[in-house]
């Protein structure tokens, strides 16, 4: 296999951890060690020297790949185009996001009519030095008056909610801390808005903010009118017997209820309850003060069976997207007033997965399946859910629909491999849908015609067939020479769909790399039967579908290898930490990113008590049985073949990813450099084990521009020294 030895003639010197083998907890009956438990107390000293010294041999170890400086200054370029989402309306006004091309961060604009002159409404990019501050939550008031924004600093889920004034752009006292995984619901009087938050830490005003590991507990929701203290805010809704709940809220279009949205954890399923808000003899006013008191919320689903998601209502009369009876989803709907009575207004496809639907032009509804992992966009009857029109489309992603219920013109952004990015516009108001391209996305210097697009289905290790798409230069030859980059993800009903990746168009055509994406089982590609097939105790069948779209791609002469390199990050970074442990000898070079590596303690942090619906929990004994046979931290051995290794590894993480904490890749990383080369002189392990820790970033929200630029190329650099792939000018 490549390796930096080969190549270079070195040996990484690898900086010696210290082990606490007085640290073993015994599950069940079965010892477990755990001596870099130390790692885990990300401000103590040991820690902090640690970091000091891989952050220096991964240098030491980028310095020597040739191709880094080259992918940077390119990437650079061809990263300086103009990015646009789809315009999005409130009021009578028109808003849409854009970044002129290297911004660090992407800028709100506003403006009376599409070809109006547009205006920067708010732009992150004034709010830091260095553009690690971003936004990560917004809405605009419906009377367009009031834009309430939650900023995030170093890429934490941490939240801090500001309100400006849209007319005169004046940002309002209103400042609403500690605020994480929630949305912003404005009421249609515009006097406040609804949201979530966890109550502060104890030692909230010392911390910093994303780098604590601590369990978030008691998700609340909140209503703030304008110009009031935080304190003062309604507690509408809380539920102490269930801390690891978490719940967020909207009110519906007509502005006449809010809807509570209650979930266990990560399972596709909710509890949903509503409180009609015109039934309060005084409005939110009247709750002001009484913090015992909660708002009336009536309880429309009190079970974790299926998943509901609000698309309109007619009054009391709702449709919900529904995945009740139905894995791949249908549109269900229900009168408040005989709340037992549910009929189906779309029913099941047989094949395709309705991933969404917007109610659009008063009595009409843009539904956007999933058909064999390309999006199709389809024009229905709200009320009887038949068939109006087709929407034609290119095989890609549907990335955007933007509408409101009464609005004539929807916005559709789209993507795919080979497209950057194309906003139309749909009017309704003829007989024929007459969509039109609003606005295209266009990279200077990229030919897409140089390129190929194939889907291929794999068959897996028990002969289910995985789909794969496959991304080359045209006309390559077959002769196993390509370096190959594989990606992967596999879990929490979370589809991997065709998207534009700049930094990957950029190493297919300098480093002639086919890049391809695997549809495993745990993802949402084929609905719910295909998520389960993949989690809980059936999670090995994720790794079985990975090295099958991997052993693939070898047979079929695209690559071999030694010139094979997986990628995954968060879920799909224990993906690639538990493939190379299974199949060390499949591949050349491995990129983990943020991911989930001690699968017997990831529970215990932030939110990782969420997951367990994907993974179990080593609480239980028989979870415990799944768990410890795949976990990348305790599964790391030598391969008995000394003349198989394991591939050249990076592992990257970030100090303020406080949704899988850093301590997952700091613990593999020491382990896998002990056990593979540094526990015995016999060590025949010289492919470098790196890890990359970033600094004042998190999980992958919010990075600015520069450091996305600067990943890639430290990445790809390093993929490209270790499987020797050569720079094409």
């Amino acid at each position: 296999m490549g390796s930096l030895s080969a190549a270079a003639g070195e040996h990484p010197i690898y900086p010696t951890a210290r082990r606490d083998e007085s640290v073993v907890d015994n599950y069940y009956g079965v010892m477990v060690s755990d001596p870099y438990r130390w790692l885990e107390d990300a401000d103590s000293a040991d820690t902090k020297e640690f970091v000091e010294k891989q952050t220096k041999l991964t240098d030491s170890v980028l310095k020597t790949c040739e191709a880094r400086e080259k992918i940077r200054q390119k990437l650079t370029e061809l990263y300086d185009f103009p990015k646009y989402d789809a315009p999005f309306r409130a009021g009578d006004k028109y808003f849409y996001f854009h970044n002129t091309g290297l911004q660090p961060q992407r800028v709100l604009y506003m403006q009376d009519s599409l070809d109006g002159k547009p205006e920067i409404l708010l732009d992150p990019n004034s709010l830091s030095d260095d553009g690690t501050v971003s936004l990560r939550a917004y809405e605009v008031s419906v009377d367009a008056k009031y834009l309430a924004y939650g900023i995030s600093s170093s890429g934490s889920d941490w939240v801090t909610i500001k309100v400006m004034r849209i007319e005169d752009k004046s940002i309002e006292p209103d400042t609403l801390s500690w605020v994480k995984f929630s949305s912003i619901s404005w009421t249609h009087d515009s006097n406040g808005f609804f949201y979530t938050r966890y109550p502060a830490p104890e030692d909230g005003e010392k911390l910093d903010a994303g780098t604590e590991i601590n369990s978030n507990l008691h998700h609340e929701l909140y209503y703030h009118f304008l110009g009031t203290n935080q304190s003062e805010d309604i507690l509408c809704w809380s539920d102490p017997d269930n801390p690891k709940h978490t719940r967020s809220a909207s009110v519906t279009e007509d502005g006449k209820y809010v809807l509570l949205y209650t979930y266990e954890n990560c399972d596709p399923v909710n509890k949903i309850y509503y409180c009609n808000m015109s039934d309060l003899p005084e409005g939110l006013k009247s709750y002001k003060g009484k913090k015992e008191i909660l708002l009336p919320f009536v309880k429309l689903v009190d079970t974790f069976d299926a998943n509901y998601h609000y698309i309109a209502n007619d009054d009391t009369i709702f449709t919900f997207l529904t995945n009740k009876d139905a894995p791949r989803n249908k549109l269900v709907r229900v009168d408040l007033n005989e709340p037992n009575l549910w009929s189906e207004v779309l029913r099941e496809d047989g094949e395709d997965v309705l991933q969404s639907a917007v109610a659009v032009n008063g009595s009409q509804v843009v539904v956007n399946y999933l058909s064999h992992v390309k999006n199709v966009l389809q024009l229905r009857d709200l009320e009887t859910g038949a068939l109006l029109r087709r929407l034609p489309l290119e095989i890609g992603t549907v990335s955007e629909i933007s509408s409101r219920r009464k609005d004539k013109i929807v916005f559709i952004g789209f993507t795919s491999f080979l497209i950057p990015g194309i906003i139309y516009t749909c009017n309704l108001e003829a007989e024929v849908p007459d969509i039109k391209i609003f606005r295209e996305i266009v990279v200077p210097g990229f030919d897409r015609t140089l390129f190929e697009v194939k889907q291929v289905f794999v068959a897996s290790k028990d002969s289910v067939k995985i789909p794969m798409f496959i991304v080359a230069r045209k006309g390559i030859c077959m002769d196993k020479s390509h370096p190959c980059l594989l990606y992967g993800y596999g879990g929490f009903n979370v589809s991997v769909t065709p998207q534009f990746f700049v930094n990957r168009i950029l190493i297919a055509k300098h480093l002639d790399v086919v890049f391809c994406f695997a549809n495993i089982r745990g993802g949402g590609e084929y609905g719910e039967e295909w998520h389960k097939a993949g989690s809980l105790s059936r999670k090995q069948n994720c790794f079985d579908d990975f090295i099958s779209a991997a052993e693939y791609l070898v047979s079929s002469g695209y690559t071999q290898p030694r010139k094979l390199c997986i990628e995954g990050g968060s879920n799909g970074g224990l993906l690639v930490g538990a493939c190379i442990n299974q199949r060390p000898d499949l591949f050349g070079c491995a990129l983990a990113h943020v991911g989930v590596m001690d699968m017997l303690r990831f529970h215990k942090f932030t939110i990782g008590h969420a997951w367990t619906s994907d993974f179990g929990c080593s609480d239980k004994e028989e979870e415990f049985h799944w768990l410890i046979k795949y976990s990348p931290l305790h599964n790391v051995r030598k391969p008995s073949d000394k003349t198989t290794q394991y591939p050249s590894t990076m592992l990257l993480t970030a100090d303020h990813d406080d949704r899988v904490v850093p301590l997952h890749s700091l613990k593999l990383l020491a382990t896998m450099q002990h056990v593979l080369c540094t526990s015995s002189e016999k060590n025949h392990q010289t492919n470098p084990i790196i890890g990359r820790i970033e600094r004042k970033a998190g999980h992958g929200c919010g990075m600015p521009t520069q450091k996305l630029i600067d990943q890639a190329a430290d990445r790809y650099g390093f993929m490209a020294k270790m499987v020797e792939a050569s720079w094409i000018d």
